[in-house]
């Protein structure tokens, strides 16, 4: 198309003899050969139908934008679409047939469908300002910076590396599946097995070769009984506290488990990967016992599980999923509440299904454990700079100077109080 458009221009041939000798579709050529298209190869890339109000270059700014705004999670949405399209379009002085200072909902729609290879609709997760805060380029840095001085100095591979995390489950499913229903329907109805529920402490650990511990499971009681052990995954050691939260006495009861299973010693040392919560930090019983038996222990930065902490990444959640829809079949099944006899029976069948290799080797490779990727985040993902200098400065940084426009139409709030890498807290190692 571009030598028959060429040729046509220069007037070495006709429309009819260019369309028989470079085989294209004569109307097409005779459209793209006018000159209002650009060159030859600006033409071919022409789409057909109506221009859009905003160029492709301000499209482009305003795709940069929202991408910036969604990692300094104050992401835009359709509303924030609607009026940002009318600021473009009259700061840039472009005639549009918007109206009442708003973009309809059919521009918002297929400026989507436009950029869908970039942009798309997410229902966002709610993220404290502690774990914004936390999550810093600084204090990744230190972190892989340590972990790499800790891989060469214990030479260790990834069947002796671990890390444990505690989540809860109750007997009330925490995630309800959508159901078919009468369409036009405004509210409806999923049975559930209480309103609220006891909480009960499960701590899992896995290796980066795809291993799993049996975990510990606390159950909210002074005693436990041997009848509410049944159809726990096998291996699985318990424990009880009457407020079912993990306490320092039951996580040093999992580290004399988790050593029986690893079987640490001198020539192949174990390391395990854990947050800061106190029954690990504050805990001398189990740093007397690592040291005792060649385990060391690296402790992820502040508010950053969420994006360091291999279980948070591709296995708590799964659980937490496969676990409430257990809780849905045995109530369509049972027509019956659960109670807390029945929980590890169902709990034993979700931790079944998310109890695979791939799930573990996943966890530390998209948290760049392992194999070590001290690159694995983006400069859009570290928060720390984004708070600090929240301002119309730091997004047109972030936009390659490009969208000053954008960025005077929505600055978001300021945060003066911000806490430095030194308040935050520090990684802590101990072999």
């Amino acid at each position: 198309m571009v030598k028959a458009i060429d040729a046509v221009r220069e007037k070495k041939m006709g429309w009819k003899k260019a369309c028989k000798q470079f085989s294209v579709p004569k109307t097409t050529l005779m459209r793209l050969s006018n000159v209002k298209y650009g060159t030859p190869d600006e033409a071919v890339k022409v789409m057909r139908g109506r221009p859009t109000v905003l160029n492709k270059g301000i499209e482009e700014e305003l795709v940069t934008y929202c991408l910036a705004m969604k990692a300094s999670f104050f992401g835009l949405t359709r509303t924030d679409l609607h009026r940002l399209a009318v600021q473009l379009a009259e700061r840039n002085q472009i005639t549009h047939p918007f109206k009442n200072e708003i973009a309809g909902k059919k521009w918002v729609r297929l400026f989507l469908q436009r950029h869908k290879s970039k942009l798309s609709e997410r229902k966002p997760s709610g993220t404290s300002y502690s774990r914004a805060l936390g999550f810093s380029k600084e204090n990744v840095e230190m972190f892989f910076g340590l972990l790499d001085e800790v891989y060469e100095k214990g030479k260790f591979t990834p069947d002796r590396i671990y890390n444990v995390d505690e989540s809860g489950i109750t007997v009330v499913q925490s995630k309800v599946a959508k159901v078919v229903g009468l369409k036009g329907k405004k509210q409806v109805a999923s049975l559930t097995s209480g309103e609220r529920g006891a909480l009960i402490t499960i701590v899992a650990c896995m290796s980066a070769s795809g291993s799993f511990v049996p975990p510990l499971v606390v159950f909210p009681r002074k005693n436990m009984s041997e009848n509410r052990k049944k159809g726990a995954p096998v291996g699985t050691i318990f424990s009880a506290h009457p407020s079912g939260w993990i306490q320092t006495n039951s996580f040093t009861q999992w580290f004399r488990h988790f050593i029986e299973f690893s079987n640490p010693t001198e020539e192949k040392p174990v390391l395990l990967l854990l947050d800061g919560h106190f029954s690990h930090t504050q805990n001398i019983d189990l740093i007397d016992l690592a040291k005792e038996n060649h385990v060391t222990i690296l402790s992820l930065p502040p508010h950053c599980s969420h994006k360091l902490q291999p279980l948070d990444k591709t296995f708590m959640g799964p659980l937490k999923v496969h676990y409430s829809e257990e809780i849905r079949k045995w109530l369509r099944i049972n027509q019956r509440p659960v109670t807390a006899f029945d929980v590890m029976e169902l709990f034993g069948k979700a931790y079944i299904k998310c109890q695979r290799a791939e799930v573990a080797i996943n966890g530390f490779k998209v948290t760049g454990i392992w194999p070590l990727n001290k690159t694995i985040f983006s400069d859009a993902e570290y928060i720390e700079e984004a708070n600090k200098h929240r301002d119309s400065s730091f997004y047109e940084g972030v936009l390659n100077n490009k969208s000053k426009t954008i960025c005077e139409n929505l600055n978001p709030p300021t945060n003066e109080n911000q806490s430095t890498p030194s308040e935050q807290g520090a990684v802590q190692v101990c072999d």
